[in-house]
């Protein structure tokens, strides 16, 4: 048995106005990313990142990361065993539920009792600044250039992730048109819809997956769209909604000057338009405290049929669909979902969410990492993990027990979600995805294909 030798240790503002304002438009019915940072540590000496692990003794580190399911990679799985193997680390996860992770990183923060590498959800929270204004993390702007893969750094997702120009951890890539809305395709057809094209398609969807029973069951048993109470969030499903209705992004510009975007009208009929959803049981009465480690379980199980977040999550439900109806001898489709970039607004216009190109930051803390030394061996394992086969490892899993081999660049998944959940997702948390993915990726799909289609055509109505 492996010695380990340490152990782990923004309630949103965006949910409590929109609860408030929920709450206010309810009683009105009866009539709704600096600072100075310390910049001074930095070394142009790096080890070679594809050094070998070889027989030196294991770098022990300790990770703080975001999970989406109530089960998880434990440190003694067979893929962790053979990610230390690879990269001669002795690893403990911290695996933090994603809904109350800002609140953790906050306490933890707080603490001063950090993991060699934690995961910053928002890097212009207000917490992360002051904490770097402070010295409390590494400054890597100048260490980065030494890696092969980490050398590769988008400059212009830099600048966003940076605090005064300086980078203070190494952001996990991602496509800036990755946001949108996937839903039960098998459903839409059974209740004789078509594929949303405005706000009023959309809730009629909404509205059919409730009255209409779309699982054909002859009860009363289904609803529309599943929230969680992670919604309210930045990149959450009403932030997409908001842009539906016109409303701006965070931010909009008036008479020369910024307005904070709950000065709109646009937004208040946003608002209005989920109390609505809210009041007709369209969506899931307890969003206010389901954890989104459950998001994806109604749509999984025939309870609910839309969620409002990125598209490339259609193709993980649709395989846990299809891989129940096998085992129950009913799958009769290719696929079970579909999915769309965003509605038509009540002006005509097309707006969808982009992502900043990156989904958070791995920071280094001064406190528990004292030593450059250490800075650089941290960072080739990050760097590490950008090559092709650790990529394919922490996201799939190991060949022939997780996945099938097909060729030189796909392969195709064990349909056993309990095996992956339990030894592989959640592990690819912690990849850079720097310059890019290379590893192997699933066998292309006609509903991937559509993913791909999507985030790329959702690029041309950004709304920055």
């Amino acid at each position: 048995m492996k010695k380990k030798t340490m152990k782990a240790k923004r309630a949103s503002t965006f949910l409590i106005l929109g609860t408030v304002c929920i709450v206010l438009l309810a009683s009105c019915s009866s009539g709704k990313n600096n600072g100075g940072a310390d910049s001074s540590n930095n070394s142009t000496a790096a080890p070679p990142a594809n050094a070998s692990a070889g027989a030196q003794e294991a770098f022990e580190l300790n990770i703080m990361l975001p999970i989406f399911k109530t089960n998880y990679p434990k440190d003694d799985s067979p893929v962790a065993a053979e990610l230390e193997k690879l990269t001669g680390t002795d690893i403990h996860f911290e695996w933090v539920p994603n809904a109350s992770y800002a609140d953790k990183f906050n306490i933890t923060l707080a603490s001063g009792n950090l993991p060699k590498i934690i995961y910053v959800p928002d890097s212009k929270g207000p917490s992360f600044v002051s904490a770097v204004k402070s010295g409390a993390f590494w400054d890597l702007t100048d260490k980065l250039k030494n890696y092969p893969n980490l050398g590769q750094a988008s400059e212009v997702i830099l600048n966003n992730s940076s605090i005064n120009g300086r980078t203070y951890g190494v952001y996990r890539g991602r496509e800036l048109g990755r946001n949108g809305v996937y839903y039960r395709q098998d459903w839409l057809e059974n209740v004789g819809l078509e594929q949303p094209k405005t706000i009023d398609d959309f809730y009629n969807m909404l509205k059919a997956f409730k009255e209409k029973d779309p699982d054909g069951n002859g009860k009363d048993d289904t609803y529309g769209l599943v929230m969680v109470k992670w919604t309210a969030g930045w990149g959450a499903g009403f932030d997409q909604i908001k842009l539906w209705f016109g409303a701006p992004n965070v931010w909009g510009e008036r008479d020369g000057q910024l307005v904070p975007e709950f000065e709109y009208d646009e937004y208040l009929e946003a608002l209005k338009f989920m109390k609505k959803l809210y009041d007709e049981k369209l969506v899931n009465q307890d969003f206010a405290v389901m954890d989104s480690a459950k998001w994806t379980d109604p749509l999984v199980n025939g309870q609910a049929g839309v969620i409002i977040d990125v598209v490339d999550g259609a193709a993980r439900v649709d395989d846990k669909i299809k891989a129940a109806n096998v085992a129950a001898g009913t799958d009769s489709r290719e696929h079970y979902m579909d999915v769309f970039g965003a509605v038509t607004g009540t002006d005509g216009q097309i707006r969808t969410l982009p992502t900043s190109g990156f989904a958070g930051l791995l920071a280094i803390p001064k406190s528990s990492v004292k030593t450059e030394e250490e800075v650089d061996r941290i960072l080739k394992f990050l760097d590490q993990l950008n090559e092709p086969d650790l990529q394919t490892l922490t996201s799939f899993g190991l060949e022939g027990v997780h996945y099938t081999k097909i060729d030189d660049t796909t392969l195709e998944r064990s349909t056993d979600s309990v095996l992956l959940e339990s030894e592989v997702e959640g592990l690819n948390q912690m990849v850079p995805y720097i310059p890019e993915g290379k590893g192997l990726q699933v066998a292309q799909t006609p509903l991937r294909l559509k993913q791909t289609e999507v985030q790329m055509k959702n690029r041309e109505t950004i709304v920055t």
